[in-house]
């Protein structure tokens, strides 16, 4: 066991091995182990109550797994670190409702964001810098909203927050992005905007994407990992795993 720990550990950015966690007696992970590599864009799919959102809980510090072992960039063990910390560590999570500062500009929620490592009271006083500057038009012009830098983010459109929102998550420069449905409530062409913002994205950095629309996933074209009951029920390509007998049984065929 230690063997193949050793061997996998320091390659992946992120390794779960038999991860468990109950509430009141039910299992929401059951021995999970998967792996993500550093700059690797990773689907899971799986139904309703499979685990996912545990997971994500777990990896972030909001929930602590009973066993099992968590590990980012190879020594950092997560299940040691709280939820600050690991935000720190460049772990970032967006979660399935957009939570923007909806009363500021799209270019001062990036700026907030920035400066979030800074705290509120320096951030006051903070004047920024060109490579600030810089590093925001650039965030604007990945998320597609350099056109709306002036504009209230209470007047973006849903798809428009989720990327401002992906955007802020840039801003404090994550190894690591875990995205939530990203495209809950999209229209058809900022779904397929999304599926190659989210790719342009991974060049850069490791994303995992929970997703339920399937033909989304089909465009993003990666590697798939299907949760159900709380581990890891089958893992490869969106076909390989679409006609697998379990996977139509647990997921799609509902």
């Amino acid at each position: 066991m230690n063997q193949t720990i050793g061997q996998t550990k320091p390659t992946s950015l992120l390794y779960l091995d038999g991860v468990s966690v109950s509430f009141d007696g039910f299992k929401a992970l059951n021995a999970l182990s998967f792996v993500v590599e550093p700059g690797e864009l990773r689907a899971i799919i799986g139904p309703n109550g499979a685990g996912k959102t545990t997971m994500m809980d777990i990896i972030t510090g909001k929930t602590r797994p009973d066993e099992g072992q968590v590990f980012f960039k190879g020594e950092i063990d997560l299940t040691k670190r709280d939820e600050a910390e690991i935000a720190s560590l460049g772990i970032g999570r967006k979660f399935q409702k957009p939570t923007v500062f909806e009363s500021h500009t799209v270019w001062d929620n990036l700026e907030l964001a920035l400066n979030r490592k800074r705290g509120v009271f320096s951030t006051l006083f903070y004047r920024l810098t060109a490579e600030d500057r810089a590093r925001i038009e650039e965030i604007l012009a990945t998320i597609r909203m350099s056109p709306r830098r002036d504009d209230l983010a209470a007047n973006l459109s849903h798809g428009q927050k989720q990327w401002l929102e992906i955007g802020m998550l840039l801003a404090q420069e994550p190894e690591l992005l875990l995205v939530d449905e990203p495209v809950a409530g999209m229209t058809d062409a900022e779904t397929a905007e999304t599926a190659i913002l989210l790719k342009e994205i991974a060049k850069s950095r490791s994303v995992v994407v929970v997703e339920h629309d399937m033909g989304f996933i089909r465009e993003l074209g990666v590697k798939v990992t299907c949760l159900a009951e709380g581990a890891v029920l089958a893992e490869g390509s969106i076909d390989f795993v679409s006609s697998d007998p379990k996977v139509i049984e647990n997921y799609l065929g509902r």
